[in-house]
């Protein structure tokens, strides 16, 4: 695995830009919401600890993670948002389903990027099981969400 021995915690903020002055939308899969809270948790004290202002963090809530794609174009179509943070959890069962939510997720969040020019932070996790997705959301090797508020803030300076 690629998190294998890493944290996804950890980041050098010197190399982050400052989130002053930025807003940030995070669309947030209810599905499997004991993961995606603390994703959820992470992502927003990071942004809040470089320099994003809270009110300029907007959170909005989704069935699953099926749904982020369209909900994450729904927020850019407002211009009023720098960059989106997708959170969602998809975790293998035994049956196809994982396959193709997982794919018409990460294709459609891809879509509304390229369509609108602004990042999408891809917080979506696509386990095997649930102690992986505990592991990489606060668990022993960080936090996904952290880890996807620095890569956000990172495209929206980059731009």
């Amino acid at each position: 695995m690629a998190t294998e021995g890493s944290n996804l915690s950890k980041y050098n903020k010197d190399f982050v830009p400052d989130g002053a002055g930025f807003k940030i939308g995070i669309v947030v899969s209810s599905w499997n919401e004991k993961i995606t809270s603390n994703l959820l948790l992470g992502a927003h004290q990071t942004l809040l600890d470089n320099g994003v202002e809270e009110h300029n963090i907007i959170i909005k809530h989704v069935p699953g993670a099926f749904e982020l794609p369209l909900a994450c174009q729904m927020m850019l179509e407002t211009n009023k948002f720098d960059g989106i943070i997708a959170i969602g959890v998809v975790i293998q069962g035994e049956t196809k389903h994982f396959d193709y939510v997982c794919a018409g997720t990460t294709h459609g969040l891809m879509n509304v990027m390229i369509k609108h020019s602004k990042p999408i932070a891809f917080c979506v996790l696509t386990d095997e099981n649930e102690q992986q997705s505990i592991d990489r959301s606060g668990g022993k090797h960080g936090n996904k969400g952290v880890e996807c508020a620095v890569a956000c803030l990172k495209m929206i300076d980059f731009k």
